[in-house]
């Protein structure tokens, strides 16, 4: 399709160069030579290819947009003020302030058409991943019986992404797994500007990055907009053409190489690290607006009418392709009331009706891993809860997170000997990629729907822990099933042995580190997570640990308090002369020492203590 393109395009992406560059230079900071050079393309995106809809950004059948160098956030805050989507050249012009809808880096639920929080480099490629794969996880779930590409529930996801997110690892972890999952809904803009902080990336970044991306499976192509006797052109054209074939392209994952000058046109500093992270200064500011043929002398000198006409434009374009999206989605519900009815569930976040049914009881008295349980507990309450999938880290048998009789999340054709393979299904595999499953898992989270999970041992989590900080920031209910915990471990000697590891989940805020201490706590931590909907880690034992009768005549309590995080599993008549705090597999360690303990007559109450967060968030009376 041939790109329309007129004054007005040329200008609005003359206004966003501009207002780039004047909102770091009055915060003082900021990173504005990215959000310069990219702003044709961002705009392109959000004006030409993208299908949004400004005054509904949460709209299901939306295009995805992630900054996966967040640090260029201009890049999309300037493109959100123009089209519409709720900010203000006021908020533009608090860039990086407290409490301003314009922080330093893009924040998932602080800014309308903000996707997912994104600053560490690299992890909005991999969360991107994570939004594609959902997509089509919940076509299959509403719509499995139309081809991929036809349902309403079926759209793009766009990725904005610099040198430093492809020097990152996670990047290419999850780019692997892109490639061997298929993702045709996934098209990254790599801006090959070839500047960082240390300036030229020679100095540490020389590898062909499309024969790699070619090497995972990715349809690749290169848009140069600096020419060979270094003339510099933003082709928005030959890059709407690059963005129509990667959308034409249904069976891999697509990324353009979009070769710019960071900050072009800024005289004396475009090109160079100086423009990267800090602000243009008195001179080159006034440079870039000679230039770009604004008043030297003016500060966020905007065209009302300009942005007027752009935001008309934009809610028309909306309009027009809402019209067709809407009738096409009524007459899905029509079709399917019972998958409705379930959309419906899903968008509200609420679990089924009587689901605890399904959770399983175990045999009292017979000693049980908690990985263990924790599968039995999954296999269980699959049934009833669709939205629940997930993985591992190629640990599926170790970490018990293999949902029975459910096919994986797979092209059919990569099925093997083990596993069947099928395009909508259930079982996620991430292969050795902690890191990758983490953010992937975050992206998933994001774009809402489904409860996913993600499994590794509990001292690989290191590999992940960038991945798990991020999704404690954004309040993501990603569900973490860590196994192997402590010592327990055994003959797999201390590379294996996780033992600052607990400590140091636990100091992360907003993240509920859940320790069962036998079988039935680990059914009733899976019940008090599914209820919640923010992020928590469940950390499961190897070894087999006792699952001791409990409630009336037993003299231990039942799991009925373990959501408040902590209870009295075992008391003692009147005041106790000690009380035994404990977690996971410590608790019965500590029901033997009460034993001993009153041997000696003294009398110990035992505390199971499975969630500190969920107990320190309860009233002074209970605690």
């Amino acid at each position: 399709m041939t790109l329309q393109w007129d004054h007005i395009d040329d200008d609005a992406v003359k206004t966003a160069k501009l207002l780039a560059a004047d909102a770091v230079e009055q915060a003082g900071s900021g990173h504005p030579g990215a959000a310069i050079s990219l702003a044709p393309a961002a705009y392109l995106l959000y004006n030409k290819v993208m299908n949004v809809d400004p005054a509904d950004p949460r709209w299901i059948g939306r295009d995805r947009f992630i900054l996966s160098a967040g640090h260029s956030s201009l890049t999309q805050y300037v493109q959100l003020y123009l089209t519409g989507f709720g900010l203000e050249l006021d908020d533009v012009t608090k860039l990086r302030t407290a409490g301003s809808l314009t922080p330093g880096h893009p924040e998932y639920g602080h800014t309308k058409g903000v996707e997912i929080t994104t600053g560490p480099l690299g992890t909005g490629i991999a969360s991107a991943v994570g939004f594609a794969m959902n997509a089509r996880r919940v076509h299959g779930l509403l719509d499995p019986g139309t081809p991929l590409g036809e349902s309403v529930f079926d759209h793009n996801v766009y990725v904005i992404a610099g040198d430093g997110c492809f020097q990152e690892g996670v990047s290419a972890e999850a780019s692997s797994l892109a490639g061997t999952q298929e993702l045709g809904n996934i098209t990254v803009i790599w801006d090959d500007n070839h500047i960082s902080i240390e300036d030229n990336t020679s100095i540490a970044f020389t590898e062909d990055v499309l024969a790699r991306y070619e090497a995972y499976g990715w349809h690749v192509q290169r848009v140069d907009w600096l020419g060979e006797d270094g003339s510099y052109e933003e082709n928005t054209a030959a890059l709407n053409d690059a963005l129509e074939a990667a959308k034409a392209e249904t069976t891999k994952p697509s990324l353009i190489a979009l070769r710019t000058i960071i900050g072009w046109p800024t005289p004396g500093k475009q090109n160079t690290g100086g423009i990267h992270g800090a602000k243009l200064g008195s001179d080159a500011l006034k440079g870039l607006k000679v230039a770009l043929g604004a008043d030297p002398e003016k500060m966020f000198d905007v065209d009302a009418a300009l942005v007027d006409e752009v935001r008309a434009r934009a809610a028309a374009r909306a309009a027009e392709y809402r019209k067709d999206w809407d009738a096409r989605f009524e007459a899905w519900k029509a079709a399917n009331p019972e998958r409705a009815a379930l959309l419906e569930r899903l968008s509200a976040g609420r679990l089924p009706d009587g689901w605890e049914a399904a959770l399983p009881t175990f045999e009292e008295g017979k000693a049980l891993a908690t990985r263990a349980a924790s599968g039995q507990v999954l296999n269980a309450i699959a049934p009833v809860l669709p939205e629940l999938w997930g993985g591992s880290a190629d640990l599926a048998g170790s970490n018990n997170t293999f949902v029975k009789g459910e096919p994986s999340f797979l092209p059919e054709h990569r099925s093997s000997a083990s596993f069947s393979g099928d395009e909508f299904g259930r079982n996620l595999h991430f292969g050795v990629r902690e890191f990758a499953m983490g953010a992937a898992l975050n992206g998933i989270a994001a774009d809402g729907f489904t409860r996913a999970y993600g499994g590794t041992f509990f001292v690989f989590s290191d590999f992940m822990r960038g991945a798990v900080r991020l999704a404690a920031l954004m309040d993501l209910p990603v569900t973490y099933v860590w196994t192997h915990d402590s010592i327990g471990v055994g003959e797999d000697g201390p590379t294996h042995q996780p033992i600052e590891h607990l400590a140091s989940y636990r100091a992360i805020p907003n993240l509920a580190v859940v320790r069962p201490a036998d079988a039935a706590e680990t059914a009733a931590s899976w019940k008090a997570i599914l209820e919640q909907s923010h992020p928590a880690a469940i950390i499961l034992s190897r070894q087999n640990l006792p699952n001791p009768a409990r409630g009336e005549g037993t003299g231990l309590a039942t799991t009925d308090n373990l959501s408040r995080g902590a209870y009295v599993l075992a008391d003692t008549e009147g005041t106790p002369d000690v009380i035994l705090m404990a977690s996971g597999s410590e608790v019965s360690v500590a029901l033997e020492a009460r034993e001993a303990l009153a041997a000696d007559g003294i009398a110990a109450r035992v505390v199971s203590v499975p969630c500190l967060d969920w107990f320190e968030a309860q009233d002074r009376a209970y605690r």
